[in-house]
């Protein structure tokens, strides 16, 4: 018997849906449709369910849309370190230092491209360059603003003012291959090189990547990437080190591809010592360009 459903899900009564988008305290509500199960097989039956007009439930859902398809890199393989510190805390799904949907971001407005800022340059820093096979400065679609965090109340806060961006959306292809970008930094050695980072958190659209082995954002440099189809064998081995206890995560090298772009905007926020810094920063992380 073969069974066609004409439902992305089923809502049974009366029930109205919500959705929260990670980026806006906007919310939309979601008007229920009739909606028809079809049954072929020896004999065929029609079923329908109904609408009604009373509301006794909410329910809240945190995304909306169907989870991106699967993207695996040709000949991809990846590895573990032994992590520097205690267990991320509170964990990492759930922490707004480590899981960028947490805070979320708004658009603003601001230079689409490189600007100049004074201040010392860090030869070893990551380079965001890297993140793409050809090495190129990629155009700039959009510029945002993440959100605060307010520990005392552990809610979201206003839209960081400084730096006056703090996450740039740049033009990639659709289904781009995106690299780890490296730096200068070693955490930990194999015979010819050594991992350049550590990931922190992986979700199927969403990357953090750590430049130190300590399982927060308190020292070194942190990278949030967004919009990324994650590698599933990546995405794979971070949810069993994770759920081990992530005494050891995921380790990458400098240039290791990591997942394909998803849409045509690849976001990228970028992270010292725990502060958001500002991703258009020529001298920092665009170096030689």
């Amino acid at each position: 018997m073969r069974l066609l459903l004409g439902l992305m899900g089923v809502l049974v009564g009366a029930v109205t849906a919500t959705w929260f988008m990670p980026d806006s305290t906007a919310h939309v509500d979601a008007a229920l449709i009739d909606h028809t199960v079809e049954v072929i097989g020896d004999t065929k039956t029609t079923l329908s369910i109904q609408t009604s007009a009373a509301v006794s439930t909410f329910i809240y859902l945190p995304l909306v849309g169907k989870a991106p398809p699967m993207c695996p890199l040709p000949g991809s393989s990846y590895g573990t370190v032994a992590v520097l510190s205690a267990p991320a805390n509170p964990p990492a799904e759930i922490n707004p230092d480590i899981n960028l949907a947490m805070r979320g971001y708004t658009a603003t407005t601001g230079t689409l491209g490189l600007i100049d800022l004074p201040s010392n340059v860090d030869a070893n820093a990551p380079q965001l360059y890297r993140l793409f096979a050809d090495n190129r400065v990629p155009v700039f679609n959009a510029v945002y603003q993440v959100y605060d965090w307010n520990w005392t109340s552990n809610s979201r806060g206003a839209p960081i003012a400084d730096p006056p961006v703090t996450l740039a959306g740049f033009q990639v292809g659709v289904n781009e291959s995106i690299c780890a970008p490296g730096s200068g930094y070693d955490i930990g050695r194999r015979p010819a090189s050594g991992y350049a980072m550590m990931v922190l958190y992986a979700s199927p659209s969403r990357l953090t990547l750590k430049y130190t082995r300590e399982d927060n954002v308190i020292y070194g440099y942190t990278l949030h990437i967004e919009n990324i189809n994650v590698d599933p064998d990546l995405l794979s081995l971070y949810q069993a080190m994770n759920a081990a206890g992530r005494s050891r995560l995921p380790a990458l090298y400098g240039g290791q591809p990591i997942g394909r772009a998803i849409s045509s905007e690849l976001g990228v926020a970028i992270r010292d010592t725990g502060a958001f810094l500002d991703p258009r920063s020529h001298k920092d992380w665009w170096q030689g360009k």
